[in-house]
């Protein structure tokens, strides 16, 4: 299957051969059933998307599955997410949590943001603002925008944690670097409760955090 795989990522990609998403997806599947457990997942992704594919959420579910059941965290991740949103599967809060998690414990960060999210709005868990933070913590260290704008407003409002100017101000810096406009708003709002020392901190601190993110 490994080879097979291969032949599937030239044809996605067109290394070396004419770019064919119908090609990639067929020998995709040929690693898929014979148990290649990336190739599950980017089968599962393929029908999801209909590249090379006739679109097919219930394949994708039936893919994702396969690969989520065998480890692979983008599968579980995108497995909670076809939960959460009710996509050929009864939606289901809490089997989207128990993806998410699986995923999350092994460091995927969008999975962890969307963990942070559930704990923070109680959706397939109890509502719990410090695990909110915890997730939302996770993966704003592995430079997750959104999760570092969400970690902004915890800081900045003391929900899950003691409330932090500094550290509110430092990761909605982070966050805007990342694209997240209302960190640059909701950044103005704290400034206007620090002194100045406490800014040169926040800034300082934003600065070494981007020179050892990861890459």
């Amino acid at each position: 299957p490994g080879a097979q795989f291969n032949l599937g990522v030239m044809y996605a990609k067109g290394r070396g051969v004419a770019q064919d998403e119908q090609q990639a997806a067929m020998w995709y599947r040929k690693a898929a059933e014979q148990g290649d457990v990336p190739a599950q997942a980017i089968l599962g992704f393929m029908y999801l998307k209909g590249q090379g594919v006739a679109q097919d959420d219930r394949q994708a579910v039936s893919w994702y599955l396969k690969a989520a059941e065998r480890g692979h965290p983008w599968a579980q991740y995108n497995l909670g997410v076809m939960y959460a949103k009710g996509r050929e599967v009864a939606q289901d809060d809490q089997q989207a949590v128990m993806w998410y998690r699986k995923a999350a414990e092994q460091g995927y960060a969008d999975a962890q943001y969307n963990l942070g999210v559930m704990y923070a709005r109680g959706r397939g868990v109890a509502q719990d603002e410090q695990q909110a933070v915890t997730w939302y913590h996770k993966a704003a260290e592995q430079g997750d925008a959104d999760a570092q704008y969400n970690l902004g407003i915890r800081y900045a409002d003391g929900k899950g944690v003691t409330q932090d100017y500094i550290e509110a101000h430092m990761w909605f810096s982070l966050a805007s670097a990342g694209g997240e406009e209302r960190a640059i708003k909701n950044r103005a709002i704290v400034e206007e409760k620090m002194t100045l020392e406490q800014i040169a901190e926040a800034r300082l601190r934003a600065s070494a955090w981007t020179k050892t993110e990861p890459k």
